[in-house]
């Protein structure tokens, strides 16, 4: 697998690489004392686990996956799916809410800030997608479920 190929997997980018940039910048910003706010610490696993237990629930009861490029055969509105549009995406954003408030970092705060526009943007494109495949039964789901749970 190369270097580009693996930096093109979110969950990768997510879960592994901005962890490491933020843990090492904070290290050289703070010439190696590293804050540590375990308030944090909740979020980061909340989110984690969120992103991983709705993927796996979306592909067992809409099939596809992973991300869009191989699209569900059907449209999953149970479990979590039945609160909120985007869970897998939420989970990455909640992580990276832990990741700012549990290192204290502003680098976390403004690669959150970043990926809030950012996956709002994918999240139009996704919903295109599932628009094209599923027409009707897609927007009635719209108007049942929120796109980001409370928002």
């Amino acid at each position: 697998m190369t270097v580009r190929r693996w930096l093109a997997s979110t969950p990768r980018r997510t879960f592994v690489l901005y962890p490491v940039c933020v843990v090492l910048l904070e290290l050289l910003l703070r010439r190696g004392a590293l804050v540590l706010d375990p308030f944090g610490l909740p979020l980061l696993i909340w989110g984690y686990v969120q992103y991983r237990w709705s993927g796996i629930y979306r592909t067992q009861h809409g099939g596809g996956g992973p991300g869009i490029d191989i699209p569900p055969t059907r449209i999953v509105d149970t479990g979590i799916y039945a609160y909120v549009r985007n869970p897998m995406y939420l989970g990455h954003l909640i992580f990276m809410t832990g990741l700012a408030v549990t290192f204290h970092s502003l680098a976390a705060v403004a690669l959150l800030i970043f990926h809030l526009w950012w996956f709002q943007q994918r999240v139009l494109e996704d919903e295109q997608h599932m628009t094209a495949l599923f027409g009707g039964s897609f927007a009635g789901y719209v108007r049942r479920v929120r796109r980001w749970g409370v928002i």
